[in-house]
């Protein structure tokens, strides 16, 4: 199993898929009824194994998915490029993917909808699962500060740069004047450290690596946007869903069931977590871990589709119906 634990985003480029499966491949997707003889049915599920995905591997270890009559088969992507075209191909049957990057794929002509949560911001302002740091003698001390400033993301119009211009704003700075660059999660805090850029983004586990370096926040973008905003979820393509809804239902069970557990049971997620990533026992038993709820809340949802079409991520409004179970 790849454990690449970079957070990359699902982006709409189709490209090879890089990935490698918990069990054996799947040629293209699960089978839309149950094997005659009773087995389970297999399904095959996109992600990228980080902290956020820890849910549906604890669930599918205590036996929710096959309580339901499921054989989850996990495949991990080595970057979120793979995750829409995956979906589109019929590769995955189920993928995890950020709000935003289903929001562009829909703005982009594609019907894709959400059928599970996946996390949400813990909605504590000092404690968040990805923030925007800077170093310790950095005269940057309020979102309105990056105001013609350097700062780094995972991936260009997408979730990160979107919250943080709405900060930006919303603190009083000019958001059109951030120049945004696009640095991987796990070269963050070197970029910062080296005066690459002025701020970085970093999520989790390698916020935690910069504080201890001596980094230090200055906002937490998440929480500060919205303290109940969804990040990211379990989604699949609106022709599957109608095609196999009884699938699609016992999914969104076991899922939800996953998260409950997840959130019930932080020190299993941390234990879990260290199976399929290389993130020490030190790391894992420090960083903030997000908060993982069944529900969707469409508030916050609007308003992050709303500010996305407002900096010109998105062309036209989000349809919530259309996108959110």
């Amino acid at each position: 199993m790849k454990t690449s634990f970079k957070l990359a985003v699902a982006s709409l480029a189709v490209m090879t898929l890089a990935a490698c499966s918990s069990g054996s491949p799947s040629g293209g997707g699960a089978a839309t009824e149950a094997d005659a003889d009773g087995s389970l049915e297999k399904i095959t599920v996109g992600v990228i194994p980080i902290v956020d995905t820890s849910p549906i591997w604890l669930g599918d270890e205590k036996g929710f998915f096959a309580d339901e009559g499921l054989d989850l088969e996990i495949e991990t992507a080595t970057g979120g490029s793979a995750i829409v075209p995956g979906i589109q191909s019929g590769s995955y049957d189920f993928a995890f993917s950020n709000l935003i990057s289903v929001m562009v794929a829909n703005d982009k002509g594609l019907d894709m909808k959400f059928v599970a949560n996946g996390i949400s911001t813990t909605g504590d302002s000092k404690s968040d699962v990805g923030s925007v740091m800077v170093k310790s003698d950095s005269k940057i001390s309020s979102p309105k500060d990056l105001a013609g400033k350097k700062v780094s993301v995972n991936n260009l119009s997408n979730i990160g740069d979107t919250t943080i211009k709405s900060i930006v704003e919303e603190d009083g700075g000019d958001p059109a004047s951030v120049e945004f660059v696009e640095v991987p999660f796990p070269d963050a805090p070197a970029a910062l450290e080296n005066g690459i850029v002025d701020a970085a983004w970093i999520l989790e586990p390698f916020q935690t690596t910069a504080l201890d370096a001596g980094a230090k926040m200055i906002s937490a973008n998440f929480a500060e946007f919205d303290p109940e905003l969804d990040v990211a979820g379990y989604f699949t393509s609106s022709e599957y869903a109608e095609k196999n809804p009884e699938v699609t239902e016992k999914f969104t069970r076991a899922m939800n069931k996953s998260l409950e557990y997840a959130q019930e049971n932080p020190d299993e997620v941390r234990e879990i977590v260290g199976t399929y990533t290389k993130i020490s026992d030190e790391v894992r038993a420090e960083m903030v871990l997000p908060r993982f709820r069944p529900e969707f809340n469409r508030e916050a949802v609007q308003k992050l589709g709303d500010a996305a079409q407002s900096f010109g991520t998105l062309s036209k409004p989000v349809d919530l119906d259309k996108l959110l179970p």
